[in-house]
């Protein structure tokens, strides 16, 4: 190798490469984790008719869809003690015998 005597890599292409190889399972732990809330969130968005802010939906057509109900952005809880999940600006809401209200969020 040319260069410095302290030199580590080739080219700027390998020591990109090393630094990618040991960043990678961080990197797809964030990318699937990422994956499933986009796939929740257009769940919900196709859930809900155009238009409309409420929706309800059984827990099996969720199910059906893929959605993954352990991926969420946040938790509202409003003054009633409600607790809505949100996958970023659409939520649900858990009702009785596995129903859920898909609602969506105001913006701020």
């Amino acid at each position: 190798m040319k260069g410095r005597t302290d030199k580590k890599f080739c080219d700027d292409y390998c020591r990109n490469i090393y630094n990618n190889q040991l960043k990678a399972p961080e990197n797809n732990l964030v990318r699937n984790i990422n994956h499933a809330l986009g796939k929740n969130r257009r769940i919900l968005q196709v859930l809900l008719p155009d238009g409309e802010d409420l929706a309800r939906v059984q827990k099996d057509k969720l199910l059906q869809m893929g959605f993954r109900f352990k991926f969420f952005t946040h938790i509202y809880t409003n003054k009633k003690g409600s607790v809505y999940y949100y996958c970023y600006d659409y939520g649900y809401l858990p009702l009785e015998q596995e129903w859920y209200l898909v609602v969506k969020g105001k913006e701020e």
